[in-house]
């Protein structure tokens, strides 16, 4: 997998650290982006959910058409 570097002050590394609990800036930038990632594909599939129930609900209320 490629690397890609990034410059960042030191406050918002160290804000960084402190709650993921690594020692190395670099590791907690990580940490927070994959969780980013997870949390966004995770609401990505809870919507899609939603939206397929919906979608299924609106056809089996819908009366036919023809008869």
């Amino acid at each position: 997998m490629a690397k890609v570097t990034i410059s960042l002050d030191s406050d918002p590394a160290i804000e960084v650290m402190l709650p993921a609990g690594t020692r190395c800036p670099q590791d907690a930038v990580e940490l927070i982006v994959r969780d980013c990632l997870a949390r966004g594909h995770r609401t990505e599939a809870r919507a899609c959910r939603a939206a397929d129930q919906d979608r299924l609900a609106d056809r089996r209320t819908a009366p036919e058409e023809g008869r």
